[in-house]
């Protein structure tokens, strides 16, 4: 039923009169109008028909007002107090109560109409059909609420999903919530993998696995074909099954396909045709279909920005250390998870006329640009320490650079200058994590004076000497090995200092060690860069 109905389609009615002949006749007039009809002779008894077929409510009451045991006053109200039937409409008769009171009366106590005996048969049945009208109406109207509630729901799941599986669901899931229903959805992985994913009810698990490789063609072809937008098409139920013989969709299916940019695989959406109402059913299942495109499109455009973005970042970084006497070394390299944004993380190792340089540093920010200034950082650091400058000279000409080539970006740099017999260090720090020096006489401790970060313009103070001992050891590490938002940096720097105190003395191994400790499941990029000097 859509739009203006003039004459509803048959109903189940419930008739409560303690007048068998008024039953009859009621009954009668309703059942040659095409109605179903159910009867109690008491309200006791009409209200206990509810209580036993409660998925199966009759769409209007008709209740005598003067009954044995119970008013029709008070039948309505119940009906009205109540979750399950407040929404029924009631038609109150009487042959006693006929007062303009009565009828205040009983509209007042939940009566949607109030007719007087005798009544005229056709005007109780226009008063059915009226109500009836009003009733589904307003039906329609909260149904759809509701299902505009689960799309905005829906569509703001797909749109945070952070993986191509957790987009399964969130499309696949909210198809079956918006609608109602068994769902399932059709979409290309990154990976150029036809991947179909189905849930047999809302709010149950949802199933992905992979599709044959000609799938979307194949479905696209009933309709959609190279074009952008949304389509809805019917398929029979043999060749859905065709199509998809794993799939547990009943009866026929509709399926809604978006495609958003011309080149692009597009997404489906597919439903059992009769879980659609209407129109407005088809339009939400179109809307859901084109948001789910959307917001794949962006996931696959971040995935392909992000790897582009981490080729780029790895490109920039060195692929091995110098050999030194004296000196050894080990690194580590960690990308974010794969759905985080592209660090700026950096870390180099030069020999220079006056010793080994070592550098480890972060641009602030986290994107594309974040990486390019990463390699612009690190390439202008090793041809100002191939051209002997000390440490601070570096940080005073990297600052030059950023202030003319990348104004408003600031990077926290490290730089430690081991002195070539091995037995002095020259640091200079910008803004970044401290050193962890670790002294075979006393321990572990953070190097703690720094200057500020690159890109301030503000001067770098001259780098701090420090006399360290054979077997002494050097940890530099960027903040996303340790930065953790729910505690303080200090604590996770007590705890790292910790660990390297009481961890193994092999540099592989205290790497390997430190990643497993504080690397896990990290949204930023980690870098590591450690020496013991011999």
């Amino acid at each position: 039923m859509t739009g203006w109905d003039r004459t509803p389609s048959p109903a189940t009615i419930l008739v409560i009169d303690d007048n068998e002949t008024n039953r009859y006749v009621l009954t009668s007039w309703l059942e040659r109008a095409g109605h179903t009809v159910v009867t109690a002779a008491t309200g006791a008894e009409g209200l206990a028909l509810l209580d036993t077929t409660p998925e199966r409510l009759p769409e209007i009451a008709i209740v005598d007002v003067r009954l044995p045991d119970l008013s029709g006053f008070e039948i309505s109200e119940r009906l009205k107090n109540d979750a399950l039937t407040a929404s029924m409409p009631v038609i109150q008769i009487s042959a006693a109560a006929v007062s303009p009171e009565d009828h205040a009366e009983g509209l007042r106590r939940g009566a949607d109409a109030y007719l007087d005996q005798p009544i005229d048969p056709g005007e109780l049945l226009a008063t059915v059909t009226a109500t009836l009208r009003y009733a589904r109406a307003r039906q329609r109207a909260e149904r759809l609420a509701q299902r505009l509630i689960a799309l905005n729901r829906a569509t703001l799941d797909v749109y945070s999903a952070v993986g191509f599986h957790s987009f399964a669901t969130a499309a696949t899931g909210g198809a079956a919530a918006v609608l109602s229903t068994p769902a399932s959805a059709v979409f290309l992985s990154p990976r150029a993998q036809a991947v179909h994913s189905t849930t047999d009810a809302p709010r149950t698990a949802v199933r992905v696995r992979p599709a044959h490789p000609g799938l979307l063609d194949q479905l696209t072809a009933h309709g959609l074909h190279q074009d952008t937008g949304v389509t809805v098409v019917r398929i029979p139920h043999d060749q859905w099954r065709a199509l998809l013989p794993g799939d547990h969709l009943e009866g026929q299916v509709t399926l809604a396909m978006s495609r958003t940019k011309r080149g692009r695989p597009p997404v489906c959406l597919a439903v059992p045709t009769d879980a659609l109402s209407g129109a407005d059913d088809e339009q939400l299942l179109q809307q859901l279909a084109n948001g789910c495109a959307l917001a794949l499109e962006a996931l696959r455009t971040f995935d392909e920005e992000h790897a582009l973005g981490l080729a780029l970042q790895r490109s920039f970084l060195p692929k091995e250390l110098p050999t030194v006497p004296g000196v050894e070394l080990a690194f580590r390299y960690l990308p974010a998870s794969e759905h985080a944004e592209i660090g700026g993380d950096f870390y180099e190792a030069v020999q220079t006329a006056h010793g080994l340089l070592l550098a480890i540093g972060d641009v602030v920010g986290h994107s594309l640009t974040a990486a390019t200034v990463m390699g612009e950082v690190r390439h202008a650091l090793r041809a100002y320490a191939v051209e002997g400058h000390p440490p601070h000279h570096i940080l005073e000409r990297l600052e030059t650079l950023l202030r003319q080539s990348q104004p408003g970006v600031t990077v926290t740099l490290c730089l430690v200058l081991v002195e070539p017999d091995g037995r002095r260090l020259h640091i200079a720090n910008a803004g970044h994590i401290p050193p962890l020096v670790t002294d075979p006489l006393t321990g572990p401790r953070f190097h703690t004076p720094h200057g500020p970060l690159l890109g301030l313009g503000l001067p770098h103070p001259a780098p701090a000497v420090l006399d360290i001992p054979p077997g002494t050891r050097l940890l530099l590490v960027t903040d996303g090995l340790i930065e953790i938002r729910t505690a303080h940096l200090d604590t996770t720097l007590a705890e790292l200092r910790e660990a390297v105190a009481t961890g193994p003395d092999d540099l592989e191994e205290l790497c390997e060690l430190l990643l497993t400790r504080f690397g896990q499941h990290k949204d930023d990029d980690i870098a590591l860069l450690t020496a013991l000097f011999t």
